[in-house]
């Protein structure tokens, strides 16, 4: 499924991206690597087994992604698979958040993969199709205190990956969402506080995350078997997901609860409001 065939892998620097990069490597694919980082882009294209284009860019550059894509398309002739990974996240109460921060971390998790799928997407579908991977995260689907600007966005790559499978699946592209819950990155560490500004440290749930290729090895698993939509999830943070879908009065007394109880503060995020 994956040997010979081109990956594009956005957010490829680090994490999610990186491994994944390394898993589809491993399995035979070539890829084009992506992001804002040259220099680690290009240490995570020494390590891997097949050939790779590095293909930086601003995600949030839209008038730009056209011409990424020209480039990503010409390097081998096609693209088999975008996996739309780079993103930012988010650690602060919402009274106590600028919009400044609703407006960044919408452009970036979900305006600019929006823009580069539908720049990429008519080549595909003349090309006979394809496959779409969108990060989300668990986040998306249950809204989880301290996170409304990221749950915004990434509740809208939901939708939007849920309305362009349905519209494609007859033109040959299959779409995948990925739903992640804590997996050891730097997310939080690079997480906008409510002043817009990276907020500087990991928590625990984060550092006690699901290790990065474990989450590429489940990632690869879910491709082969055709799912089209993953809970990259453990213990609680898979029952939040499963209990917005079957019971979600439930999950909403339990997240207000949370807050009751100082989520907030254990998280290291201060109240103002």
């Amino acid at each position: 499924m994956f040997e010979g065939k081109v990956w594009w892998i956005t957010g490829a620097s680090s994490g999610i991206g990186a491994a994944l990069a390394q898993a589809l490597s491993a399995a035979g694919a070539k890829l084009i690597l992506s992001g804002r980082n040259m220099g680690a882009l290009e240490e995570v294209k020494a390590a891997l087994e097949t050939d790779a284009l590095v293909l930086p860019f601003e995600a949030t550059d839209y008038a730009a992604l056209p011409g990424a894509v020209e480039t990503a398309w010409a390097w081998v002739g096609r693209v088999d698979g975008l996996v739309n990974n780079a993103g930012i996240s988010q650690r602060s109460m919402a009274v106590d958040t600028v919009f400044d921060v609703y407006q960044k971390i919408i452009a970036i998790d979900l305006l600019a993969p929006i823009a580069l799928t539908q720049a990429l997407l008519p080549k595909m579908v003349s090309a006979g199709g394809g496959q779409i991977v969108a990060i989300s995260s668990v986040a998306g689907i249950a809204g989880p205190p301290l996170r409304s600007a990221y749950s915004a966005a990434k509740a809208g790559l939901i939708g939007y990956n849920d309305s362009l499978r349905a519209e494609t699946a007859h033109q040959g592209i299959k779409v995948l969402v990925v739903a992640p819950g804590s997996v050891k990155t730097n997310v939080s560490k690079n997480a906008l506080d409510g002043s817009a500004t990276a907020r500087g440290f990991s928590d625990a749930a984060i550092d006690n995350g699901m290790p990065t290729e474990e989450a590429a090895r489940r990632i690869l698993e879910a491709l082969k078997g055709g799912v089209r939509e993953l809970v990259l999830a453990e213990g609680m943070e898979a029952e939040i997901a499963r209990l917005r879908r079957a019971d979600p009065d439930k999950l909403f007394d339990l997240m207000a609860q949370m807050v009751a109880q100082g989520y907030a503060q254990q998280m290291g995020v201060k109240e103002k409001g």
